[in-house]
């Protein structure tokens, strides 16, 4: 659970440092607010294909994501 817990705390401090809206994150994704929302509060993960997307977005590695 700590691994989500990481990967929750992540992307919304890499979110808010890059001035980006939960909307616009979600928009990029090509998912609603409702499941970007889930997955800074830990309540889902991303798909293989979002995490890749996320990590492109902030341009750091997959493991930087949940590290």
């Amino acid at each position: 659970m700590q691994e989500l817990y990481n990967l929750s705390k992540n992307l919304k401090t890499l979110r808010l440092q890059y001035g980006y809206t939960q909307k616009f994150v979600a928009e990029k994704l090509g998912i609603t607010v409702q499941s970007y929302h889930a997955y800074e509060y830990g309540i889902t993960v991303p798909t293989l294909q979002n995490f890749i997307r996320l990590a492109r977005l902030y341009d750091v590695s997959l493991d930087d994501l949940i590290e």
